[in-house]
């Protein structure tokens, strides 16, 4: 369940804090058990609700990897909330796990090989009410310092699709990403589910915002989609080579982290 939670804009939650009308964000890496928590609600409660699923009786996303990873969040000084959340489990950690998650989805035998620091982004997520371009790009300007000053090689991770339209929003996007994102062939990953052919829709797709965001970033997506049934979405395998982040995002976002 490597996914993007990004609902749509203006849906509130019962009982959570509306925006505040100048909101301050920062973002800032979660080190204490109660935040972990915190980020794992906001998590629970934006895949449930993009998906139209019951992930936890208890209100929690959690999993094995959670206490490896590196948590990072975006919070709103003015209110205190949690609104933005992104994990990254470095290729040390992963490998003392006996692989990334998106293993799980994914044989990434072709991409062993990968020279230098590999770390995997997943699980992120935007609180309804901040769903803007400020929100993401402090988030983004927070990975981008750590991917610098960490000197990390290779971002990998799981971009979803939502297929609430039996697919066709898929087979639309993904002639556009095969013909000008693909990777090389040495850099291919195998889905171990793939999605179930479906008719391409009239407008062609429409590519969700992250997605987007990193193909703008330089990333290239490694092959076929996977299908997760659980979620009824196709996730798309990103390899991002920090080096090539191109100079217009490279100079944006570290001007925003300072």
């Amino acid at each position: 369940m490597a996914k993007l939670g990004f609902l749509k804009a203006g849906k509130r939650w019962l009982g959570s804090p509306a925006k505040s009308a100048s909101p301050q964000l920062h973002a800032r890496w979660l080190t204490s058990r109660r935040d972990i928590l915190r980020a794992q609600r906001l998590r629970c409660r934006t895949f449930s609700e993009e998906f139209g699923i019951r992930i936890s009786p208890f209100g929690v996303d959690r999993d094995r990897f959670d206490r490896h990873c590196l948590h990072l969040g975006v919070e709103d000084r003015t209110t205190g909330a949690l609104i933005g959340y992104t994990r990254l489990l470095p290729g040390e950690a992963a490998r003392r796990l006996g692989g990334f998650y998106s293993r799980s989805e994914f044989d990434l035998a072709r991409l062993a090989e990968l020279p230098g620091h590999v770390v995997e982004v997943g699980r992120t997520c935007v609180h309804p009410n901040y769903r803007s371009g400020a929100t993401i790009a402090v988030l983004w300007a927070a990975l981008a310092r750590y991917l610098f000053t960490a000197r990390v090689d290779y971002l990998i991770g799981c971009a979803s699709i939502p297929m609430a339209d039996g697919g066709a929003g898929v087979a639309g996007i993904m002639p556009g990403l095969r013909e000008r994102y693909l990777t090389p062939e040495n850099l291919r990953v195998v889905p171990r589910l793939p999605v179930p052919a479906a008719l391409p829709c009239e407008t062609g797709g429409v590519m969700p915002p992250l997605l987007k965001a990193y193909m703008r970033m330089g990333a290239q997506i490694a092959g076929e989609p996977c299908w997760d049934p659980d979620f009824n979405c196709a996730d798309v395998f990103i390899l991002l080579e920090v080096n090539k982040i191109s100079r217009r995002y490279r100079d944006h976002f570290m001007a925003k982290a300072g």
